[in-house]
């Protein structure tokens, strides 16, 4: 509770947080013009802020900084290193917070975090916008209109022609179906 004359007290510079001026997150006050991230000193929000031991960052360094790191993420030759102790889902002692909007869910195709803004689940696994195409002809999906087959996800023209039926009677020219007996 704020005494008479005064507010919370700031989390980044430690002076008086006024109600006109303030911005909450995980329970703690900042000035709108300290809210920034600890690295780029970006402004935040509360769709680009992650916390980590009390530190709040912007998504793109918290991620260069706590995220997996190894070949295939931009930190040259080696073996993968998922680093999972920095992880703040994996970490008890972090926020609610930093566990619901610190980490993220990967993408089913390329492997990328996918944060609220840009997801969407086909085949029961999370996907970006971008990434929610079908694996043959590069087509744009919608969940009504996908089919999968072994983790990968197909538009319905695509499937057919690849795992469908074959032969006469399945597309190969005029007449009826015929089923050979």
């Amino acid at each position: 509770m704020p005494v008479w004359g005064g507010g919370n007290k700031c989390g980044a510079c430690g002076r008086t947080v006024y109600h006109a001026e303030e911005v909450q997150c995980d329970g703690r006050s900042f000035h709108r013009c300290c809210f920034l991230c600890m690295v780029c000193r970006k402004n935040l929000d509360s769709t680009t802020v992650a916390i980590h031991d009390e530190e709040i960052y912007c998504k793109s360094c918290y991620g260069k900084k706590y995220g997996p790191k190894g070949y295939g993420y931009g930190q040259g030759a080696g073996t993968l290193n998922m680093d999972l102790g920095r992880l703040p889902t994996t970490n008890p002692n972090t926020s609610k917070f930093a566990q619901k909007y610190g980490g993220a869910e990967k993408c089913s195709r390329c492997g990328d975090s996918v944060y609220a803004a840009e997801k969407i689940i086909g085949a029961g696994k999370p996907w970006h916008k971008n990434c929610f195409r079908c694996a043959k002809c590069g087509k744009s999906l919608e969940s009504t209109t996908l089919t999968e087959k072994e983790g990968e996800i197909y538009c319905k023209g695509c499937y057919a022609k690849n795992f469908g039926p074959k032969g006469f009677g399945y597309g190969q020219g005029a007449g009826a179906l015929v089923h050979a007996q």
